[in-house]
């Protein structure tokens, strides 16, 4: 949201991504269209600070704190991200003869719907395309908006854990911006390809046609629904659904939700969940997934009728949740697409860094963090592939005031 200027140079910003549950770094060096992990590092938060503000802060800071000691990464210039539920985004349209008050509109808009004060708070946006409304024309337009406190927060506290910030993102541009390098090698640009990062307590869908973003939804439901279903199912505590979730997909010879987990356990070596266990997880777990999948097949619909003759090809899911193959199931079912789990670090080279790996480790948890790292680069195509051009962020925010 926030953007500072950014040299464009081989070594990358730092990209952090504080969730709910974990915290992760990386770095990246960019030479033509070759990609280095510099370093990475992820760690849980303890959930039973999360109900304390003051004390999951000082957490946050001291677990950057250590990472950074460890000394992989080079420099301190960070780009980071406002959680999503500090977040707030709407879309509105205007007349093409109202370009010119872009600024007035959302001035007006973030009043109206968010209470925001535009002298004190933050309000930006993108052009997300054309879209005809009866017999206009009008344009659409995506906002973002957060209040003046929670940035100056969140400054503060990546300051405080001795960072430099050099740009303040959000969510869903960061998530599009990790797979971007990679669309412009799609034929055809005129498909629209759909991001589904499902995290803890959000889903974020991204929209993307060709590079640009051209619609964004936040859905309330994440990897904590699926563990209080399964809870209530059961009678026991979340800390416990953890294991047992685990437990499930190492039967299946599948790697644990936590994919810094590693050396799997032979199938034949593992307690095996009782059948009537394995069944209440597999319902429960279906049942928030055919509630999300709900949420995103009405995206869809607002999306083919809002941007008519635009044809949605395939859906690419990511997050920590992504390893829940139940999900997967279920998604590819319902939404009628092809589903495939997103590969964020997919052809970098990552000789630096010592991430734990498994046969089955896709590390689709990682891909905010990516884009989040990727914030200035633009790629342009050139005979022998593609290369990082010297230039700002490519898709501008501008400000309404």
């Amino acid at each position: 949201m926030i953007s500072w200027r950014l040299k464009t140079r081989s070594l990358r910003p730092i990209g952090l991504d504080i969730g709910h549950d974990s915290i992760k770094m990386i770095q990246l060096a960019v030479n033509n269209d070759r990609v280095s992990v510099i370093a990475a590092d992820k760690v849980r938060v303890d959930a039973n600070i999360n109900g304390d503000g003051e004390e999951r802060r000082r957490s946050i800071v001291a677990a950057i704190k250590r990472m950074l000691a460890k000394g992989g990464f080079r420099g301190r210039n960070v780009v980071s991200c406002l959680p999503n539920d500090r977040l707030k985004i709407t879309s509105l349209r205007l007349a093409e003869a109202e370009t010119d008050q872009i600024e007035h509109a959302l001035t007006r808009e973030a009043v109206h719907r968010f209470g925001l004060n535009p002298d004190k708070d933050t309000v930006k946006y993108i052009i997300a395309g054309s879209v005809r409304q009866g017999d206009e024309i009008k344009n659409e337009l995506i906002l973002f908006a957060t209040d003046g406190e929670t940035l100056k927060s969140h400054i503060a506290l990546l300051e405080e854990a001795q960072l430099r910030p050099v740009a303040i993102d959000n969510v869903p541009c960061a998530l599009f911006r990790s797979f971007e390098r990679s669309l412009r090698r799609q034929d055809d640009r005129e498909h629209t390809l759909v991001f589904v990062d499902v995290g803890s307590r959000f889903t974020t869908l991204v929209f993307g046609r060709g590079t640009e973003i051209c619609f964004i939804k936040q859905i309330n439901i994440g990897g904590e629904k699926f563990n209080r279903e399964i809870a209530a199912r059961l009678g026991i505590n979340t800390d416990e659904v953890q294991i047992l979730r685990s437990r499930l997909r190492m039967e299946r010879g599948l790697p644990p939700p936590w994919s810094g987990l590693t050396g799997q356990a032979p199938a034949d070596s593992i307690q095996r969940l009782d059948a009537s266990t394995r069944q209440t997880i597999v319902d429960a777990t279906t049942a928030i997934a055919e509630k999300l999948a709900r949420e995103i097949t009405l995206c869809l619909r607002y999306y083919t009728v809002t941007f008519r003759g635009k044809s949605v090809e395939k859906t690419f899911l990511s997050g920590g949740q992504a390893y829940e193959d139940i999900l997967l199931d279920v998604l590819a079912q319902r939404l009628n697409l092809e589903v495939e789990v997103a590969r964020p670090l997919r052809g970098f080279d990552m000789k630096n860094v010592t991430l734990d790996v498994s046969e089955q480790d896709l590390f689709c948890e990682w891909a905010v963090a990516v884009g989040l790292s990727f914030k200035g680069c633009q790629w342009v195509s050139t005979d022998g592939g593609y290369r990082q051009v010297p230039q700002v962020e490519r898709r501008t925010f501008k400000n309404s005031r």
